[in-house]
């Protein structure tokens, strides 16, 4: 801070949490249940808590039993519980049914939406006296003059890669805890700065994610069919890639289809927006939507990469839990359950020890991590096809994990191709009609909304690099991952026929961005760095 900068106002709590979402909310209701006269603030980027949490989702109801004791008298709004389970394979014409494995059968489950059920949560926290505050972004870390996290900034502000606020910021506040608990979710841009400047990942294997996209429809009565849980794999992607589609169906002919796809895919013309709007038109899926009305949409990142992939989770005055830590159980295609676990290992932690140390090891001993463990190897098992993957799967499931071998993830960024050695594939992609029609219209149902005087949150790094490396080697692949569109190449001039006279240049449309954080994943010179808007900016997702 220069001589010239104004003192920020500061205020004081004995926990800070980063981020209402289930590990967040959980963490913050487990304090105060077993120490209520702890001072617990939970900050949400989102403008009110629930708008920017997506998810599929079907949850365990385990965890929740736990936080929440009869918790099912009186649900979230959604909440369905499973009837049916179904899995599929695609080919570009058929559909085939498969066996379900033994870790993605629900019964017992409930088709929820997890924003809702975080809005749900919310007023729980606070008649316990947590302090909650939507629309308050945590952009830069407050640290102690002995180096350890004191507490976050909060403000609109410009924020280094250091996570110190550069010298041109408006003024903030910080916010000053003895423990800070980041429960960011995927790609959490302070539990990457932190991640990065405590090394954290030293000794684990890259963290690996996928893109998912998913919409909300209100199908024509009749077709829902409430407690069904469907997902396949195959069609549209090609066998290398790994990814596939869930449907749920749920109350008053609403129904949740989304598609995800891992991002340690190699052609760099390929576009996860366009695939899942293939799916949506296979044979056996578009009758579902003909007629129907979309109700809202998002894309948001997961992470992938398992047991092999977490950091340590404790640093010196903060803590990761969630999915800041990577605890998403894949083959179960579930995460909510361990994130609430999560949150209540934490509190727990820390109350009986009056501090966060020990937590990483606390953690790595708990049923959290013993889960994690067992499947550590079907994901990565994907890296060589389809096929091998699958049988790996196979083989994890019988031996449940027990096979003395580890095998090990790849940094998405590190994947692509480049474009002189990658030959077209022949996807047998449609022409398709359903909307949305592009990702525009798609930007639409996700009620994103910047104001259009802040500072871009996207930070081009090495700008140059955009315009000459990254065109003449993959063709700009930012054009085409991004699911909002907010990247896109464009003529300097044009000349009276149209055509560009001059070179082009990377055009930012930060307006449309949807918090997904691909962008920041997947390019492949690790130049483009997310960071949190004005707080209350964003997607304004409604039951997704």
């Amino acid at each position: 801070m220069n001589e010239t900068t104004p003192a920020r106002e500061v205020m004081e709590y004995d926990v800070v949490i980063v981020g209402a979402g289930p590990a967040g909310l959980a963490c913050a209701i487990r304090l105060k249940q077993l120490k209520q006269d702890l001072m617990v603030a939970v900050l949400e980027k989102g403008a009110e808590v629930g708008a920017h949490i997506l998810s599929g989702a079907v949850i365990e109801p385990g965890a929740l039993d736990e936080l929440i004791p009869g918790w099912q008298d009186n649900p979230p709004p959604v909440c369905i519980p499973v009837g049916q389970d179904e899995l599929s394979f695609l080919t570009s014409a058929s559909r085939y049914r498969l066996p379900t494995p033994p870790q993605q059968k629900n019964h017992g489950n409930f088709v929820v939406s997890l924003g809702a059920l975080c809005a749900w949560l919310a007023p729980q926290a606070e008649a316990l006296g947590v302090d909650i505050f939507p629309g308050y972004a945590a952009a830069g870390i407050h640290f102690a003059d002995d180096g350890s996290v004191g507490g976050v900034i909060v403000g609109d502000m410009g924020v280094g890669l250091d996570g110190e606020p550069k010298d041109t910021y408006m003024q903030g506040i910080e916010i000053h805890a003895p423990l800070t608990v980041l429960a960011e979710g995927c790609r959490g841009h302070l539990s990457k700065l932190l991640i990065n400047r405590f090394n954290l990942d030293a000794g684990s294997d890259p963290q690996v994610y996928g893109v998912g996209i998913k919409e909300l429809w209100q199908v024509e009565s009749g077709k829902c069919r409430p407690g069904l849980v469907q997902h396949s794999i195959g069609w549209p992607l090609d066998k290398n890639t790994y990814g596939g589609s869930f449907i749920y169906h749920m109350d008053k002919d609403r129904v949740a289809v989304g598609f995800v796809c891992a991002l340690d895919y190699a052609d760099p013309e390929f576009s996860p927006f366009e695939a899942f709007q293939q799916f949506k038109h296979h044979p056996s899926v578009k009758p579902l939507f003909a007629g129907g009305e979309i109700l809202s949409g998002g894309a948001r990142t997961i992470v992938e990469g398992g047991a092999q992939s977490l950091p340590r989770v404790e640093m010196p005055g903060a803590l990761l839990i969630g999915d800041a830590a990577g605890l998403l159980n894949l083959p179960k295609i579930k995460g909510t359950h361990q994130a609430i676990r999560s949150g209540m290992l934490a509190a727990k932690h820390v109350t009986e020890m009056d501090t966060g140390e020990g937590f990483d090891e606390a953690l790595r001993a708990s049923a959290i991590m013993r889960e994690l463990h067992k499947v550590r190897n079907v994901r990565p098992g994907f890296n060589k096809g389809l096929w091998r993957g699958l049988i790996t799967a196979a083989i994890e499931t019988v031996t449940a994990g027990k096979l003395p071998r580890t095998l090990h993830n790849h940094a998405d960024h590190s994947t692509l191709r480049n474009l002189q050695n990658t030959k077209a594939v022949d996807r047998q992609w449609v022409e398709r009609d359903l909307i949305p029609r592009d990702r525009l219209a798609s930007v639409y149902f996700a009620g994103t909304e910047h104001d259009e005087d802040q500072t871009v949150h996207l930070q081009i790094l090495e700008p140059e690099v955009c315009i000459t490396r990254c065109g003449e080697e993959y063709g700009h692949p930012c054009t085409r991952f991004c699911p909002a569109q907010v990247y896109e190449m464009v003529a300097d001039e044009v000349d009276e026929n149209g055509q560009s006279a001059a070179g082009k240049h990377l055009q930012i449309n930060a307006a449309n961005c949807v918090h997904c954080k691909t962008c920041d994943i997947k390019d492949p010179y690790q130049i483009i760095n997310w960071v949190t808007p004005e707080g209350g900016s964003g997607p304004n997702y409604q039951n997704l």
